[in-house]
């Protein structure tokens, strides 16, 4: 590290030059000092001093460059007095110099940085500057090291509320400690010494610099982190245990801020961790989410000194010690990187300490414990000017002979006793202690991180109008209206009439055309003419082909031609006939022409929803519960395709959840008369004839199923445990080796092959989802044959089975309780509707791997079954701030999105349905975001959001309903009442929808009909 310090601008009480030069110091070293130079009044130095020191694991660590400055101090040499040997020189002012910029990857910057003033004796005034330059011949850390690192910041600011006894005489020593791990081997312990008492009717400033953790330096004012401040921030945004929107708890916190006593800290530490230390943070705190941050008040009065040996160690007695526990479990929530809150103190009590925390020692005691065992004073280290004061304070507390005696008769600290004398003794010796409890002191703690530990989902950036998110499709056929409409009557009039003269001709004549014959001559066609008309008016037909075209004549004239009234002269009469005449001819002749053509081919329109729309939207009424809904769109698969045996399976899938099982075994059985070599089929054919009890049918139908396909690990895991229910070992031994042969085959192949998953509800007639994890080929085995059939069974609903196959996992020697079967038991558990082994289930699963997506999102599902709205919104925001994805986010989105709703919060409504829009759109998801920028007032984006609902299922009630709202909202009368007629035909509920609409109706005097 190299460093140049220039141009320092200085004023003093003299006006002649003076001598004086700069020390360097870091992390309790002296770097050196610059020349000595003579500064002129009112005129700039130029030191030109250059200091360097190593950066390494053992003397300067990266944590010291991240909590400790370099201390520039500037220092004037006296004249010589008469016989005087040695100089004399007075501290001008002292600078500190912040190099946590080298942390994140600079290799070079400069500042000017204020040169404070010691003392008040007016010396410089107005306040200098040092010109600083920094610089690295290279970073100190690669690109990886520091994307990987982290900084913890810890900062105690202010205790309130402390024991009435405390007084600002004779001096006393307020120090708070905590232990944090820095590396994976290595935990450091942050001492905040120096804190202030102050007395009441004075409210701390906000905002407030931070200090540094260096203990007090010459210059009051360079304690000061430059640009580092406390700010305020409201009481029920913050964590802790005192945030809770209480009337009780908010004056409490204003009288005692204000009006009471406090200890005042305001010191910042901060703490360079590497990936391994970051990693260790987040497992320390899976393993335990609460912190103890230790406080304890002693006087400071010197003299004393400290015993040595065991004895002494045995001694050590703390004063007013007190302990806050702090909540780090925020700390683990998807982008959260700060933690700022008010937490009560309570009494320290070892036995507390290891209930909460799991921790045998105290924080405080074991830093004072160290030094006295060395017998000599605590080196210089990352934190050594910290752990100085308390040092001292020990010193103090171990003079005098009744605080030696005290320990004697109570038993020696850290020896295991029985709880019941342990907590006696605790009883006795922290007395002093108890005070904080019934002060109801709290302390003000901040903990934030540079990066959070679980890194969130970046914003996905959403569509600004939703017209953007509805897919482009041909507009429908528009419907013949008005004088179009009686034109197309009178040529489909026309077309029929001539249909009927065209059989009466072949009756008479025969066949009108016939292929190779020649043309009749014209008198033969005169002749066959005169015979049709005969034939006509005498049986009548022609009056009553022209009694059927006159009422398309008619619709003409009134429609077309606009008349409706009378002619009153001839002349005007006979120019209209003429003029219709001329017209009825001409589309006669159009009419005629397309009928006797050779007929072609029309396009005939595509529906617009596909089967794998269909089966998406029959899954989603199946979340919803609308099992009537869900039935329509599976048998509308089924009239799509009725030989796709993938549309029977999935058919019987859905009689599984509704647990009829006879006709899902029916729907099983057709997909295997049409496909004989339907895997997943025959697995579940199996499984219902022998939950029937049809053992002999059920071993035809898996033996099948692995003889189809010898390499599908869930065919010889099911036929393995068919087996063993079967008391068949053997057998059962012969599968599962074989399961377990056929999981591993991939990984031996290729290892560096990856994980073949098919999306959900796609299907092929062979290669159905049974078949999914048949072709996994991972770098390693991290599931067990019995995890992957599970995943098959509660896909399709088979419960029992299901449970089966985990009570195996819990033998097999690769299985066993872990996260993965913890969130299958859960769901199995939920699928069956019992709740509470649900939610037992779930924690153990958290409790194992708290990262991973889809157990948050199963939780929230578990909150949305028992109606605890408000825990299952904060799951399932959750599960959607990781990097990674839940494998089932579409129901996540329904759900969250329909919460939002409910509790009125249609800003977040919004882009939660935008985005299951653009992922999986559905009339569900249209007709919540509709009704999302309804409620916002966005009524452009309501009604395209909602005419998008209605093409995907025009019979949604509530969709008309909405629609009907719109256009109230836009003065439009006739579509308002079509849409409400729809909405009433489809049978909308009366509550709440239906009554704002009649609201709504009755207040801009249209929309229903009935109003007429």
């Amino acid at each position: 590290l190299q460093r140049n310090r220039e141009n320092l601008l200085v004023s003093g009480n003299k006006n002649e030059p003076f001598l004086n030069f700069v020390r360097a110091e870091f992390n309790g070293t002296q770097l050196g000092d610059s020349q000595k130079c003579d500064a002129a009044v009112d005129e700039s130095v130029n030191y030109n001093f250059f200091c360097s020191f190593e950066c390494s694991e053992s003397a300067h660590t990266l944590d010291d460059l991240a909590q400790k400055p370099v201390i520039l101090t500037v220092i004037e040499i006296l004249p010589k007095e008469k016989k005087q040997k040695e100089e004399k020189t007075c501290v001008l002012g002292q600078a500190v110099v912040d190099l946590l910029p080298l942390l994140h990857g600079k290799t070079l910057f400069s500042l000017y940085q204020i040169l404070i003033n010691i003392g008040s004796t007016g010396m410089l005034i107005p306040q200098p500057t040092l010109e600083v330059m920094v610089s690295v011949q290279e970073p100190l850390l690669s690109d990886a090291q520091l994307s990987e690192s982290n900084l913890l910041t810890v900062t105690v600011e202010t205790a309130f509320s402390v024991p009435e006894v405390w007084s600002p005489g004779p001096p006393s020593s307020y120090v708070a400690a905590m232990q944090v791990p820095l590396m994976a081997e290595r935990e450091q312990i942050l001492l905040f010494s120096d804190g202030v008492l102050k007395m009441s009717g004075e409210r701390e400033p906000v905002p407030r610099p931070k200090k540094w953790p260096l203990g007090p330096l010459l210059a009051p004012d360079a304690q000061f982190i430059p640009g580092v401040y406390i700010e305020s921030e409201p009481s029920d945004l913050e964590d802790g245990d005192l945030n809770r929107k209480k009337d009780f708890l908010l004056e409490f916190r204003a009288e005692a801020e204000c009006n009471r006593k406090r200890v005042s800290w305001d010191t910042e530490h901060r703490c360079f961790m590497d990936a391994e230390g970051a990693a260790c943070l987040t497992r320390r705190i899976i393993e335990c989410r609460w912190w103890p941050v230790e406080i304890m008040r002693a006087p400071q009065a010197g003299g004393a000194k400290l015993g040595a040996g065991k004895q002494a160690e045995d001694e050590i007695q703390i004063p007013f010690h007190g302990v806050a526990y702090v909540d780090l479990a925020p700390l683990l929530y998807p982008g959260v990187k700060h933690i700022h809150g008010a937490y009560y103190l309570h009494p320290f009590y070892d036995s507390d300490l290891f209930m909460k925390t799991k921790r045998t020692k105290s924080v405080l005691r074991e830093s004072i414990r160290a030094p006295a065992a060395q017998g000599r004073p605590r080196p210089p280290s990352s934190m050594s000017s910290c752990k100085a004061t308390p040092s001292k304070v020990i010193d103090t507390q171990r003079g005098g002979k009744d605080n030696r005696e005290a320990p004697k008769k109570t038993g020696t600290q850290g020896k295991p006793a029985q709880a019941e004398s342990l907590i006696d003794v605790e009883l006795q010796m922290n007395a002093e202690g108890q005070m904080y409890a019934d002060s109801r002191s709290y302390i003000i703690i901040e903990i934030t991180l540079e990066k959070p530990l679980i890194p969130k989902r970046p914003p996905e950036e959403l569509a600004k109008r939703v017209m953007e998110l509805i897919p482009t499709r041909p507009s429908l056929p528009r419907c013949p209206v008005g004088a179009e409409r009686a034109v197309q009557e009178y040529k489909a009039q026309i077309a029929s009439v001539a249909a009927q003269v065209l059989e009466e001709y072949q009756q008479m004549f025969g066949a009108a055309f016939v292929a190779g014959a020649e043309p009749l001559d014209p008198t033969t066609q005169e002749q066959r003419k005169s015979q049709l008309f005969g034939e006509l008016n005498c049986s009548g037909k022609y009056f009553a082909f022209k009694e059927q075209m006159k009422y398309s004549v008619v619709r003409i004239v009134r429609e077309k031609m606009l008349r409706t009234e009378a002619f009153t002269e001839p002349e005007q009469l006979q120019a209209f006939l003429s003029q219709l005449y001329i017209f009825l001819v001409d589309e006669m002749h159009v009419a005629l022409n397309k009928t006797l053509t050779a007929d072609v081919q029309e396009v005939q329109a595509q529906p617009l929803l596909d089967c794998a729309q269909l089966i998406h939207f029959a899954r989603e009424a199946e979340l919803n519960g609308d099992y009537k809904l869900a039935a329509h769109y599976y048998k509308e698969r089924l009239a799509r395709d009725r030989s796709n045996p993938s549309h029977w399976f999935d058919y019987g899938v859905f009689y599984m959840l509704t647990t009829d099982y006879s006709k899902a075994e029916e729907c099983f059985r057709t997909a295997v008369s049409i496909d004989q070599s339907h895997v997943s089929s025959l697995l579940m054919c199996g499984i219902l004839s022998e939950m029937n009890e049809q053992y002999e049918e059920a071993g035809t139908f898996l033996e099948g199923a692995t003889c189809i396909d010898p390499s599908s690990v869930i065919a010889w895991t099911l036929f393995g445990l068919f087996y063993l229910a079967q008391e068949n070992f053997i057998q059962a031994e012969m599968a599962f080796q074989e399961a377990t042969k056929q999981l591993r085959a991939p990984l031996q192949k290729s290892p560096t092959s990856h994980v073949i998953q098919p999306e959900e509800g796609d299907k092929v007639n062979a290669d159905d989802k049974a078949t999914v994890l048949q072709h996994n080929t991972t770098t390693r085995l991290n599931t067990t044959i019995y995890m992957v059939t599970v995943k098959f069974l509660l896909r399709n609903y088979a419960l029992q089975m299901a449970q089966r196959a985990l009570a195996q996992e819990l033998l097999c020697p690769d299985g066993g309780p872990s996260s993965s079967y913890h969130l299958a038991l859960a769901h199995v558990q939920l699928l069956r509707g019992e709740y509470s082994n649900a939610g037992a289930s779930l924690q153990e699963a958290l409790s194992d791997n708290i990262q991973n997506p889809d157990i948050w999102a199963l939780y929230g599902h578990w909150y949305y079954l028992v109606k605890d709205y408000h825990q299952a919104q904060k799951c399932y925001e959750r599960t959607l701030d990781f990097v990674t994805d839940a494998s089932d986010t579409h129901h996540i989105y329904i759900r969250l999105g329909s919460i939002y709703l409910q509790s009125g919060e249609y800003e977040k409504a919004k882009p939660i349905y935008l985005r299951a829009c653009g992922s999986s759109p559905s009339c569900f998801t249209w007709l919540g975001l509709g009704s999302a920028c309804y409620r916002l007032g966005e009524l452009a984006e309501a009604e395209d959001a909602l005419t998008e609902a209605n093409i995907l299922d025009n019979g949604n009630p509530e969709v008309w309903g909405y629609l009907s709202l719109v256009c109230l909202k836009t003065g439009r009368k006739v579509e308002a009442e079509q849409s409400y007629k729809y909405a009433l035909k489809f049978n909308l509920p009366e509550e709440p929808l239906l009554q704002e609409i009649k609201e709504l109706q009755a207040h801009v005097g249209f929309g229903n009909p009935c109003f007429r």
